[in-house]
């Protein structure tokens, strides 16, 4: 059985940082995807928006060059394409000085159809822009605006971001998106949480020991400098990222997959998180620092060789554990882990239940580990369910542990479209359900700013890890000395 196509109704979709990198690697290239799946119906524009000035064929010589850098060889249509470059235009504007905006309104004329305003600048960009929109009557009933993460860098500029924004456009037009939560594999958790009989009579603390949560990255900073020395990983990856996994993890099942039912559930859970106070916070967080070391290319330098700069604390690895105060988790504690430079690029979920409470084959079956629910995000997208057989061969009972194991390549094969390709269609038809609502953002950062004040206040040092290892060893400490011990990610 195969998914069927739905196009959606003609609508404008105007990028600012419309020749950026975001919009090279990623949103040219899934607009183009969708519109070979039949996707889009007619008139679609695509509007690029920002400070260079560039005629329109000059911007479509950019989108051509994006598709053939990121967009395998055989998936470019010549005729595709040559048709999706004609729906393209570009418009000069300045988001600080709001020159251009007229310009803008002119481009996009009177129509009713949705529009779609993609933020792919700079955070402190949102709010002016929003505010031009509106000031030129660009604002719409059908209008949208997407924004990217970060969505502030603590609570008070998040609070205040979300008011900007929230003058601007209502609440039900803001898409604060999180790339995450178009993974196939994030949704597919939802599936098989609540698309089959099996699994969630057993979610809740009678049968699940702990939840361990880890995106680990092989890259440094590359082109993010800037942005990441004042960030860190607490704040660019925990913040968003995994507290949204934990929250897929932890919800309760939601009404129905109406969006404000599906936010409902997840604000409940962020709400439910115990506080980590200055004191807990040396106890159940560890921050780590890559130093020189060797990736799968070859020698690598340290953060602050990279950076340039000695004296940063930043942190480029977190780890937490974290603990959710409600009925059905309580005294199951969830271990977040994420950084850059490690071991391998993997983003994973590990569902471990608790072991068995009475081994009747004796001592000469050897140990029975626990059964395990492995959910990869990526690479190699799929679920491994950990359980125990017997050997095979004559010579008593010999139990070892083997995986049920389904790969979403060998399952489903075919073209995977990319998390933006199905979050932009959302944003066109109007479904929030994987986007944050403003509530959620704010009680994320309601968690994340404690700890970020006790490692100020504590001076909790950044630990130095050599790049290509698994992050500091009180990483290890943190999850062993429960009696615990990291899933081996491969």
């Amino acid at each position: 059985m195969t998914s069927q196509t739905i196009p959606v109704e003609p609508f404008d979709f105007i990028v600012f940082g419309g020749t950026g990198d975001l919009s090279e690697r990623k949103l040219l290239p899934s607009l183009y995807h969708r519109q070979v799946a039949g996707q889009f119906s007619e008139p679609t524009r695509i509007i690029g928006a920002s400070r260079g000035k560039l005629t329109d064929e000059e911007f479509r010589e950019f989108a051509h060059k994006a598709l053939k850098d990121h967009v395998k060889a055989d998936e470019l249509d010549h005729k595709q394409v040559a048709v999706f470059l004609e729906r393209l235009s570009y418009v000069t504007v300045d988001a600080t000085s709001g020159d251009g905006f007229a310009r803008l309104k002119k481009a996009v004329g009177a129509s009713e159809r949705v529009r779609v305003f993609y933020m792919a600048v700079a955070p402190q960009l949102f709010g002016d822009i929003s505010v031009h929109l509106r000031e030129h009557q660009l604002v719409t009933p059908n209008s949208r605006i997407v924004v990217e993460k970060p969505i502030g860098r603590d609570l008070a500029s998040a609070h205040e971001l979300n008011d900007v924004i929230g003058h601007n456009f209502k609440e039900q037009q803001i898409f604060r998106i999180d790339h995450y939560l178009g993974k196939e594999t994030v949704q597919n958790l939802m599936a098989l949480r609540f698309g089959n009989a099996l699994y969630e009579p057993l979610w809740n603390s009678a049968l699940i020991d702990h939840v361990q949560i880890t995106v680990a990255e092989t890259v440094g900073l590359e082109d993010r400098v800037t942005y990441y020395d004042k960030a860190g990983a607490l704040r660019d990856m925990v913040q968003n990222h995994m507290l949204q996994l934990l929250c897929l993890v932890a919800m309760e099942p939601p009404s129905s997959m109406d969006a404000d039912a599906v936010r409902d559930e997840k604000l409940k859970v962020l709400r439910s998180l115990k506080r980590v106070n200055g004191q807990e916070a040396p106890k159940h967080t560890v921050r780590g620092q890559y130093r020189a070391g060797a990736s799968a290319t070859g020698p690598v330098k340290g953060y602050l060789e990279e950076l340039g700069n000695n004296s940063s604390r930043t942190e480029t690895f977190v780890a937490i554990k974290a603990e959710v105060e409600n009925w059905r988790w309580a005294g199951v504690p969830f271990y977040l882990r994420t950084g850059k430079r490690l071991a391998s690029r993997v983003s994973e979920i590990v569902i471990e239940f608790k072991q068995i409470p009475h081994n009747i084959f004796g001592e000469s079956a050897g140990n029975i580990s626990a059964n395990q629910l492995v959910i990869r995000l990526q690479p190699n997208e799929g679920v491994k369910q950990y359980i125990m057989i017997k050997d095979p061969g004559p010579g008593g009972m010999r139990l070892r542990p083997t995986s049920l194991d389904v790969s979403f390549a060998e399952a489903l094969p075919g073209r995977n479209p990319d998390a933006y390709e199905r979050l932009i269609m959302d944003v066109v038809r109007g479904n929030q359900t994987l986007f944050m609502r403003r509530d959620e953002v704010e009680a994320a950062w309601q968690w994340i700013d404690p700890i970020q004040r006790a490692w100020e206040d504590n001076r909790q040092d950044a630990q130095g890890y050599t790049a290509g290892t698994w992050g500091p060893s009180a990483a290890i400490a943190l999850i062993e000395r429960d009696g615990r011990t990291w899933h081996e990610s491969v």
